[in-house]
């Protein structure tokens, strides 16, 4: 087992996602590529690709150190870019969102823009600046584009005025109830928020999307979610940061209702275990605890329809549980 101890001096990635390229024989390889694009800045692409979209992905942080990822939906035009160095929401606070308690003035935060139509996205982390209860501005400190691996086509619609919110309670839970393991079991999506504060104190959010074959997410009978890691770009920016601090938030969206199930808990990332053999596809897996759970039903005026031919190929190149050795969980490596 590594400890992540490297000195990030210069790099772009912190120790955590250093230790994970390590493990992948990649570091060398990661440390030029960061360089080149991970930038402090919109590129005109991507300052053109945010009003286009009519919803955004957020990670945050709570008072307490929980990490919350949320999607949040208005018109289109609601994100704009006045600079190549801000992102503006034109977005209400929403006290039934547990993320909203992490958008303070000086928060930070970590934001995903996606097309779920094309597969296009881009993710950024910087800093909220708010004057206000009706929108806050972002200054990035990092933004970098994402391949469309993993993504299901779908196209969307609104149902009701998004200003509007829904006459539907939130649903505090302490452990994961009929309908959100239903919830869960049907995923072929979900999305995923983590943390760390840096060497010289400054805290970096990452919010990042996970996709699979519908049920690509175990719920063992304990309330444990066991996820598989596929290949991808190698960055490692959300295991990187389980590495370092175990603290995640997840949200699982019912693209046919508009219901959004969040949690915050503890991740562990699994590198050694008879399972990722056994689970065509997987590199790794991680696992995560739920400490806190939210059901919000209707909080979302957009409703998804999948296309009829929207898997993505990488997906359904993907296994499944079913496949995967139930006797395999104590026999692992977890750091």
């Amino acid at each position: 087992m590594f400890t992540a101890d490297k000195a990030e001096n210069d790099s772009p990635w912190h120790a955590g996602e250093i230790a994970l390229q390590e493990t992948a024989g990649v570091a060398e390889r990661m440390s030029e590529i960061g360089q080149r694009v991970l930038r402090d800045h919109l590129i005109d692409q991507h300052r053109d690709f945010y009003p286009q979209l009519p919803f955004i992905v957020l990670g945050s942080v709570d008072a307490t150190g929980d990490a919350w990822a949320t999607l949040r939906a208005a018109r289109p035009g609601f994100l704009h870019s006045p600079d190549i160095h801000t992102l503006s929401l034109d977005l209400t606070r929403d006290p039934a969102d547990p993320a909203d308690a992490g958008m303070e003035d000086g928060s930070a935060i970590g934001m995903l823009g996606i097309e779920l139509h094309t597969r296009r996205r881009n993710r950024l982390n910087g800093t909220i600046s708010r004057h206000g209860d009706n929108g806050f501005e972002v200054n990035v400190d990092q933004a970098f584009g994402n391949c469309p691996r993993y993504i299901q086509l779908r196209d969307f619609t609104f149902v009701r005025d998004p200003s509007e919110r829904t006459d539907q309670l939130a649903l505090h839970l302490t452990e994961l109830d009929t309908r959100a393991k239903e919830m869960i079991a049907g995923a072929d999506t979900f999305f995923v928020a983590s943390y760390v504060d840096r060497e010289g104190g400054q805290r970096q959010v990452d919010v990042s999307h996970r996709g699979g074959k519908a049920g690509f997410v175990r719920v063992g009978g304990d309330g444990v979610l066991t996820v598989p890691d596929f290949a991808g770009n190698l960055f490692f920016n959300t295991l990187g940061n389980f590495v370092l601090n175990p603290k995640a938030g997840l949200v699982f969206a019912d693209f046919d209702r508009g219901e959004l199930l969040q949690l915050t808990g503890e991740a562990k990332v699994v590198l050694d275990s008879p399972e990722i053999a056994s689970f065509q596809g997987a590199e790794r897996l991680w696992r995560f605890t739920p400490h806190r759970i939210i059901r919000r039903p209707g909080a979302l005026p957009l409703r998804w329809k999948f296309h009829e031919n929207g898997w993505s190929p990488s997906s359904l190149m993907t296994g499944s549980w079913d496949a995967a050795s139930d006797g395999a969980d104590g026999d692992q490596k977890q750091l």
